[in-house]
């Protein structure tokens, strides 16, 4: 596979993919830093395909990600896992770091669940609080619509996000969790983390998390018409919240303390998108 085409190469990706796992599935979910405790409580997948298998795909580099693709049958629909996620942070280009949403989208998922662990902005949310996106600030610089124009038969790049992370999905995560809460994503290219000041400016332009991933991700998703739910565990109080120096092993360690209760909520939250689709 020597196509650059960021739509090509998610083509080729899905055509592989669904070819390994024996067909299309109903909805799919990127497990961010700190989330890998969750699928514990979604059993022994039904097969599992490696991201170094698919065209494109590269491994990631971080600390807490994974590096695989997972089926799982939940409820009686098909489910994909995406055990780690790439950024922009480790040198990727936007389409690389859109491609396995692309991926995942073309492989019949038309529902979306992003996850990623955050710090906390807004002081009412609690370290190893899930909260659920309801807009984002994309600060990253980029765009995954970014360059030449989308192939036919794909829509045009102009997508409108009025609803990037869809009301239907965030009610549905509610009927799951009746108190999680919602709050503004600010996405930034990172790897380092912000300063006392940045945050200041953050909270004053509205954001209640922030972290390095996701927003992209989303623009890709519904570019492509699916739905998007996004969900943040915050791992760490913002720089300049607490006094304390910020490090990625707080991430991990605020996702193992919460393994169990995340575990429970995923799995009833899957069961219940694939019930509804």
């Amino acid at each position: 596979m020597t196509s650059t085409d960021p739509f090509r190469l998610a083509e080729a990706a899905a055509a592989e993919l669904t070819g390994r796992l024996d067909g299309p599935h109903d909805v799919a979910m990127v497990l961010g830093s700190g989330w890998a405790e969750a699928t514990k409580a979604l059993g022994e997948p039904d097969a599992e395909v490696a991201f170094a298998d698919l065209p494109g795909f590269p491994s990631p580099s971080v600390p807490g990600h994974g590096s695989s693709i997972v089926s799982l049958t939940v409820n009686g629909g098909r489910v994909l896992l995406f055990r780690g996620r790439v950024h922009l942070y480790e040198g990727h280009d936007v389409g690389i770091v859109a491609l396995p949403v692309r991926t995942a989208v073309l492989a019949g998922c038309s529902r979306i669940v992003l996850s990623n662990g955050c710090g906390g902005i807004n002081p009412a949310f609690a370290v190893g609080q899930v909260v659920a996106l309801s807009d984002h600030l994309n600060l990253t610089g980029r765009s995954s619509l970014w360059g030449p124009s989308p192939p036919d038969p794909y829509p045009i790049r102009f997508t409108d996000l009025t609803d990037a992370y869809s009301p239907e999905l965030r009610a549905i995560a509610r009927s799951v969790d009746p108190d999680l809460a919602e709050g503004v994503y600010a996405g930034l290219h990172g790897p380092h983390y912000e300063t006392p000041a940045e945050i200041e400016m953050l909270r004053g332009m509205g954001a209640d998390l922030v972290g390095m991933s996701t927003v992209l991700e989303t623009i890709a998703a519904r570019h492509l018409g699916a739905q998007v739910l996004g969900l943040s565990m915050v791992t760490n109080a913002a720089a300049g919240a607490t006094g304390e120096a910020l490090s990625h092993d707080e991430v991990i360690e605020a996702g193992q303390a919460a393994g169990q209760r995340l575990g429970e909520f995923v799995s009833a939250l899957l069961a219940s998108l694939v019930a509804d689709d």
